[in-house]
Formats: structure tokens, C-alpha cells, sequence
């Protein structure tokens, strides 16, 4: 019997038995699209740390707490602006916390933007080896969806927690997997670098990130949600 949808997946496919609407996978155009928007300037931290100063050109923040859960914004700062909010808001004072926060607005291809599966900054990698579940904040481009927050992830049980907890706090929630761009199921995908090997990703669109850094209690709202997803499954 089909579970009760709680996630809005409009203009996507629909499993049968799955109880979240999943984003369906990109067209070879749609996808070449992403990969140029996404080509990055720096494949290593090793390679940014040589020519961006830090205190400068970006800083890092970590705060390591008594949790197995840890919340990272790896494109945090000017980057993906509205990330390192998000994700400390998610944190809070319960979950550790690790953010990259570039301090230049720079254009696109000049970024400090180092992808998922090749971020290699050394203190996150410490606070993730140390963490067993990695929840990590991203942002993506409007494009043709402006509202909805893109759930992904290897560990699909906590992601589609989330995606209903944010679904029943009054935001728009897609469950993605394989073969979406921004699914988040690589297992180099900082998300699933934890002990367990499986995290989650959460994608969230421009608008929606501006829109929360001026709009607190919504902020607070979204943050409420994530965290009753992560406690769910704690």
C-alpha cells in the first residue's frame, strides 16, 4: 500500500511505492548545462590555500559538540550566499558545525568553490571523520524552480525525513537520487564522508537563501524542521 505523500514533486516522477515525489533525472543538455555552470577554479584546498590568504580571501569556522551528527556549509560566505546561516541555524547548539565562508563576492568562474566530491579542506575532514552522519548545506540556481529545496543523499531513510519535516513546516521538499546532477549519492559526496558512509544533501535555491537571511523566524522555521528530520532518525 503507497505511503501518504508529503512531499510536493511537482512536474516529477512519481514511485509508486515511494512516499516522496522524486525529481527526475536531467535531459544530456540539461546536464551539460550544470557541468559548465559548475566548472571550478580550484580542484584542491592545497591549490586554493596557495593563492587565497586566510582571514582575507575566506575563513573557517568549526565547532566540534558532543554529537555524531555534524552540520557543514563547505560553499559558505559569498560563495553560496545564505549557506553558513542556514547551516548554523540547523546546528544550533546541539550539532557540530563546520563552515567555509568566502569573504570576496567574486564572479562565478573566479570562486573559492571547491565541488562536494573534491573538498578537502583539512579541518573538515577532520570534524567528518570524527562525525557519523554529515548533513550538508548547499545552494543551487533558481532555474526553472525558484521554491523548492532539492533533498538528496546516500542515506535515503534520513533524507526522506527531512524532506517531510520540511514539507509539513510550510516549505517546498524534493526527494532526488541517481541520475539528478545535484543528487548528492556520490559516495565521495562530502555528505557521505561520515563514519556511516551515507549523509544528506540539501539544495536550496537562491531566492529561498536571500529570502532567509533577511526573514528570521522563517529561518527559524526551516531550521526547526531539518533538526525534528535529524532527531527523528538520531
Amino acid at each position: 500500500m503507497p505511503m501518504r505523500n508529503r512531499c510536493s514533486g511537482e512536474g516529477f516522477m512519481v514511485m509508486r511505492t515511494h512516499p516522496f515525489h522524486a525529481a527526475a533525472p536531467l535531459s544530456a543538455k540539461e546536464r551539460l548545462r550544470y557541468l559548465r555552470h559548475m566548472a571550478d577554479q580550484y580542484q584542491s584546498f592545497a591549490a586554493l590555500a596557495a593563492r587565497e590568504i586566510e582571514g582575507v580571501h575566506y575563513r573557517v569556522h568549526v565547532a566540534e559538540r558532543p554529537s555524531p551528527i555534524a552540520v557543514v556549509a563547505p560553499h559558505g560566505g559569498w560563495i553560496e550566499p545564505g549557506t553558513s546561516h542556514v547551516a548554523t541555524a540547523i546546528a544550533g547548539a546541539d550539532y557540530s558545525l563546520y563552515r567555509f565562508d568566502s569573504l570576496a563576492r567574486r564572479a562565478r568562474e573566479n570562486t573559492m568553490h571547491i565541488t562536494s566530491t573534491r573538498f578537502d579542506e583539512p579541518r573538515a575532514l577532520a570534524l567528518i571523520a570524527a562525525s557519523e552522519i554529515v548533513l550538508a548545506i548547499h545552494g543551487r540556481r533558481n532555474g526553472d524552480d525558484n521554491a523548492a529545496i532539492w533533498v538528496g543523499g546516500r542515506h535515503e531513510a534520513l533524507r526522506d525525513e527531512i524532506c517531510a519535516a520540511l514539507s509539513e513546516g510550510g516549505f517546498t521538499a524534493k526527494a532526488v537520487g541517481e541520475g539528478h546532477p545535484l543528487s548528492g549519492c556520490d559516495p565521495a559526496n562530502i555528505c557521505n564522508r561520515g563514519r556511516s558512509g551515507a549523509g544528506v544533501q540539501i539544495e536550496m535555491p537562491k531566492a529561498l537563501r536571500l529570502e532567509l537571511l533577511f526573514a528570521r523566524p522563517r529561518l527559524a522555521l526551516l531550521a526547526k524542521a531539518v533538526r525534528a528530520g535529524l532527531a527523528a532518525r538520531s
